[in-house]
């Protein structure tokens, strides 16, 4: 599997017969090969998570599966796409194609994606993560940790190949909640920082603050946008 970096929570993954990109928002999208069944997915309608340029690569795709979270609204795919485009409700099953997508509920706007093709079972947040922020009051950051805590639960003792999470530098001393509990209850082999608004340092940050912890070789360094990795 090549999983490409593209930008903030932007991915592109090849397997052998299927691409996956989730949560495009900037970069550039590398060339996308011939033969390979493209499915686009969407977390939310945030602008850094959707962008309505992913419609256009149905062009170089006619065949391409858009599946956007159900907040966002089918109008916003272009007419002639609609047939090929699917809105998923947090907490459901959706088979097509030998791909298997189940949506968590999400602590933001959207849903959570878990996704397994090819034999291989991935993990996208999107935005469903710890936000506690040192502003809010403490009656406030109680209820986000219990949702948090109570939508990632479907993870606990999953085995993943790949998992996208969210690492927000902004969230300060709270950065690192959402990333210790997900790799406290799932089996993840590899682990790819996102959300970071182009500060990598937070990866160095986080792996220096956690230099025992057991998850720690499962995080992979991303240091900028186009960065490809080999799993």
């Amino acid at each position: 599997m090549k999983v490409t970096y593209l930008s903030h929570s932007g991915f592109l993954l090849e397997l052998e017969e299927t691409l996956l990109l989730f949560d495009y928002y900037k970069g550039d999208i590398p060339a996308l090969p011939d033969g390979k069944r493209l499915f686009v997915f969407v977390s939310h309608r945030h602008h850094d998570h959707f962008n309505p340029a992913i419609f256009e690569l149905a062009g170089q795709k006619p065949d391409t599966k858009y599946i956007l979270s159900g907040d966002i609204w089918l109008k916003r795919a272009p007419a002639h796409l609609q047939e090929q485009t699917v809105r998923l409700k947090r907490g459901i099953r959706w088979e097509q194609d030998n791909l298997i997508v189940e949506t968590l509920k999400s602590t933001d706007k959207g849903a959570a994606f878990l996704v397994e093709a090819e034999g291989k079972t991935i993990y996208h947040a999107g935005d469903l993560n710890d936000w506690r922020w040192d502003e809010e009051s403490e009656e406030w950051n109680r209820q986000m940790a219990e949702k948090f805590h109570k939508f990632i639960e479907p993870l606990r003792g999953k085995e993943i190949d790949a998992a996208f999470i969210p690492l927000d530098p902004r969230q300060e001393g709270n950065y690192t909640l959402g990333m210790d509990y997900f790799l406290d209850i799932a089996n993840a082999e590899k682990v790819y920082p996102m959300h970071m608004w182009d500060d990598y340092s937070v990866i160095d940050r986080w792996l220096s603050e956690h230099k025992n912890h057991p998850g720690r070789g499962s995080i992979v360094k991303i240091t900028y946008p186009g960065e490809t990795f080999e799993q």
